[in-house]
């Protein structure tokens, strides 16, 4: 069974990356990325990546990373959630990292953990495991596109084969797409260039598809910590906003939604670690035979992330907007900020209503 707690050494890396965004990440950035999309929001990734080693969390020790898991990942994605941070930790230290891992890279996999590249996989935002086509000229909408050093591209070769290529900035065309939430700015990608390959044929689907995987089991972190920020601030907020000389967390119809909130919190925490736990335990069989049985708990583990904490994440912000009442619809209060990424999210890696589709066929229900 998937231990759901929290590891001394997790708790430990929650403070460093909390602490850090406290003292880097102006806390009106966010918001401010909306009217100046151009702004350079590359020195904090640095820092992250530099002083914490979260470029390369999950890639292997001999190759100059960290050599952590999907756990791990999991605690930094709920810190990096919390605060909306501006940075390309899911796109690239986790997706694009989880496919040239799968892949067997062993040259651009160093670079990625120094910090001295970026990459992304192309293909639309919207892609799921199981769920993607090679991409034929141009892709949208690509997130971490506009920001990414390398681009990994699912193309298809010779004989109808996929093939994973790797391609530089130079060998592709770039046109911002205008987002909803300006924090993970999305793009059109053209390929223009041949780059090298990366893998082919079934390790190229498996590659892609494991990329996909690890995005929405540890998309559902990223969730959580949204809406545990959601509810905490709201708390606090009911405890010092006052109406009829009394505080509005004092109302009843206030302590029921709060209420509500939190419980909705605990199951996506629980479905958030679960989805985690499971690939971490599925990152250490890798390289061995996969029972079958443990393959299909993966796919109900992921399924169930994505179908659950999308929601989840998109209710918590939108409660916490009402209940903040006027204030919560003004800019200047960084609700806003949170609503956009959780909807944002929404439709990340795979809608709900296709995951719970997903997960209908997994545990044989009828899919409507």
């Amino acid at each position: 069974m998937t231990d759901l707690l929290y590891t001394d050494v997790e708790e430990s890396l929650r403070s460093s990356v909390r602490s850090t965004l406290a003292r880097s990440l102006d806390e009106d950035l966010p918001a401010r990325l909306a009217d100046e999309p151009d702004t350079d929001v590359s020195g904090l990734w640095r820092e992250l990546a530099e002083q914490l080693g979260l470029a390369g969390l999950l890639v292997p020790e001999s190759l100059g990373g960290v050599g952590a898991g999907p756990r791990e990942a999991a605690v930094v994605l709920e810190e990096l959630g919390r605060a909306v941070a501006p940075v390309p930790f899911l796109t690239s230290a986790v997706i694009a990292t989880s496919a040239l891992l799968a892949a067997g890279d062993e040259e651009l996999l160093p670079q990625l953990a120094a910090g001295e590249r970026t990459a992304v996989l192309v293909l639309p935002w919207t892609a799921r495991r199981g769920a993607w086509t090679p991409v034929q000229g141009t892709a949208e909408p690509v997130a971490g596109a506009l920001g990414a050093d390398v681009f990994l591209v699912p193309t298809m070769g010779e004989g109808g084969v996929t093939s994973l290529r790797a391609l530089g900035r130079d060998e592709v065309e770039l046109e911002p797409i205008t987002s909803l939430d300006m924090t993970r700015p999305l793009a059109r990608v053209t390929v223009t260039g041949q780059g090298s390959e990366v893998a082919s044929g079934q390790a190229a689907d498996d590659a892609v598809d494991a990329a996909l995987a690890a995005g929405v089991a540890l998309l559902a972190s990223e969730q959580l910590g949204l809406a545990q920020w959601c509810l905490e601030t709201t708390v606090e907020y009911a405890k010092t906003r006052v109406q009829f000389a009394r505080p509005i967390g004092s109302f009843q119809a206030i302590k029921h939604r709060l209420a509500d909130l939190y419980l909705l919190l605990v199951g996506t925490q629980a479905t958030a670690r679960q989805a985690a736990g499971v690939l971490a335990e599925g990152e250490a069989l890798r390289g061995s035979s996969v029972a079958p049985q443990d393959e299909r708990e993966q796919r109900i583990a992921q399924a169930t992330a994505g179908s659950y904490c999308s929601d989840a994440a998109v209710h918590a912000a939108e409660e916490a907007l009402q209940l903040h009442g006027g204030i919560g619809m003004t800019w200047e209060h960084r609700v806003h900020t949170r609503l956009k990424r959780a909807k944002a999210d929404q439709l990340a890696l795979g809608t709900p209503e296709r995951h719970r589709s997903d997960l209908a066929a997994l545990v044989d229900l009828p899919v409507a």
